[in-house]
């Protein structure tokens, strides 16, 4: 067999993350191509493994008893153009706590666009740098199911950021079980960042698209049977990434950074503008209201990936999140075809608040604080009532030497106050999302930040991965445990956490 080309210069690299890492455990044809999001912390795994009673530094505690899921890119086949890291077929990474012992499992989600590349033994997905082909798929893309993940329904549910089909996947061996149906409801797609309830069970869900309705809204009860569906009125499409979600109220966006249809039509290629002179509006509607009780709410122009909290007081409803006022900083000089996408994942945010008088009509905004930081989440019990904390991942920019994506430090937040505690990772060491696990029988009547924050990180001088556990009323102390984990976890986007102590696999697959 002849050996697989490879180039000799990568200065793209070089530039953006010091260079090429030789791996055993990853896809061949990376070495082939100059693209800082095929390499290092970001390259491929090539193996799916099952490890238990891994090795811990420190203490697990016995109260916390579920399991940490993290879902991102993990492309199999050399890309047929130049590769965005959402193009990445997606892989969920399990780690499993139970009486002080860890457990981990990695696989694909097994979606439709994979087992149609499986088979032809290629990349068949023109990728998001396009040009689309919508004779390929209604997305004109490949539907990779590689950005968020949430327990619903006693299953994992897998979604793409770009409101693709939902996949159910097994929480225990991560097998994917097919496409996640909601009983009742005729069509199947579904926004990344829909949200479970933990008071009601329900799940309230988002979906959009090119054509009219550009988004439509819903809720399925517990057991994922349709409850209520309603399009929403928007202007033209738009790409919405979150929503809020009260006790009473939902949050929809409609954010003034989207892509123009007719250069969708006519060329293939999304670009996508912001629009600095287009307010946000915010649409607030009731949990189970018509698209006419949606009331629209204008505040000052930015961009929204992700909101941590929503919640009611009074008259007011408040939203807490990390707003941008740059979604698309500008393209470097000598970066080449990559310039774009590049620039395009340097996340520019901060924390921040709103609040909507539902009387009035008022709206008040501002900073919580302006340190660089996103991918944000919190307690998970308190979700739609007031709560104080958030727990962030630290950004830098590009002149701090962000010149890739990637999480450096977790940040917790007072976002009453604006008080924040951070522990950095480490020079050289890639983070994850990270995510706040109750202890074991906690309820949102107990200490907000009485639990533990966990992530994963990854050392780029040794490419060892760990499973870092936090006290969350002390994270500036560090973690209370790592856990080794037996093979290189790449970069990633979204986690979660799911309880239980039946978790827990005590057997392989």
């Amino acid at each position: 067999m002849q050996p697989l080309s490879r180039i000799t210069e990568y200065p793209s690299v070089e530039q953006c993350i010091g260079g090429v890492a030789e791996f055993d455990n990853t896809q061949p044809w990376i070495y082939k191509l100059d693209n800082p999001y095929l390499h290092g912390a970001y390259a491929p795994v090539n193996a799916e493994v099952d490890v238990g009673d891994l090795q811990v530094e420190g203490e697990l505690p016995a109260d916390l008893c579920g399991a940490y899921f993290r879902n991102g890119p993990n492309p199999r086949f050399e890309p047929k153009n130049r590769h965005h890291p959402f193009d990445g077929d997606g892989m969920i990474h399990g780690v499993y706590f139970h009486e002080g012992r860890a457990r981990y499992r990695n696989r694909y989600v097994e979606t439709l666009a994979r087992h149609s590349e499986l088979r032809d033994g290629r990349s068949i997905s023109p990728g998001v740098m396009g040009p689309f082909d919508y004779e390929l798929s209604p997305f004109g893309i490949k539907d990779t199911s590689n950005t968020d993940v949430f327990f619903f329904d006693g299953s994992l549910m897998s979604l793409w950021y770009n409101a693709g089909h939902p996949y159910r996947v097994d929480a225990h061996d991560l097998g994917t079980r097919g496409y996640f149906e909601l009983e009742g409801r005729d069509k199947r797609r579904m926004s990344a960042h829909s949200k479970v309830d933990p008071a009601t069970g329900e799940l309230l869900f988002f979906d959009y698209g090119n054509e009219p309705p550009y988004m439509t809204y819903g809720v399925a009860d517990a057991r994922g049977r349709l409850l209520h569906e309603v399009a929403i009125d928007l202007p033209g499409p738009r790409l919405p990434h979150d929503i809020g979600v009260s006790r009473n109220y939902t949050v929809l966006h409609d954010l003034p950074f989207f892509h123009d249809m007719n250069v969708l039509r006519r060329h293939g290629y999304r670009v996508l503008t912001f629009h600095r002179d287009m307010p946000i509006r915010f649409g607030v509607i009731p949990r189970f209201g018509s698209g006419s009780d949606v009331r629209w709410f204008e505040c000052e122009p930015g961009y929204i990936l992700h909101t941590s909290n929503c919640w009611e007081e009074g008259d007011w409803l408040f939203m807490d999140g990390c707003r941008s006022i740059n979604p698309m900083p500008a393209a470097q000089p000598g970066e080449g075809d990559l310039a774009s996408m590049l620039a395009y994942m340097r996340l520019e945010a901060n924390n921040y608040r709103w609040a909507f008088n539902l009387r009035t009509g008022e709206v008040r905004e501002g900073d919580i604080d302006d340190l660089n930081t996103e991918f944000n989440k919190t307690n998970p019990l308190y979700m739609g009532i007031k709560g104080r904390y958030a727990y962030h991942q630290r950004i830098p920019l590009h002149h701090e030497g962000g010149y890739t994506l990637r999480f450096t430090g977790l940040v917790k937040y007072d976002n009453d106050s604006g008080r924040r505690w951070q522990w950095d990772y480490g020079p050289g060491v890639f983070g994850s999302e990270a995510v706040y696990a109750p202890r074991r029988g906690a309820t949102a009547a107990d200490p907000e930040d009485d639990g533990y924050v966990i992530t994963l990180v990854t050392d780029s001088k040794n490419w060892q991965s760990h499973c870092l556990v936090f006290d969350a009323t002390d994270i500036e102390t560090g973690p209370v445990a790592r856990v080794r984990l037996p093979q290189r976890v790449p970069f990633g986007f979204h986690a979660t956490w799911a309880r239980g102590e039946e978790l827990y696999p005590l057997s392989g697959r």
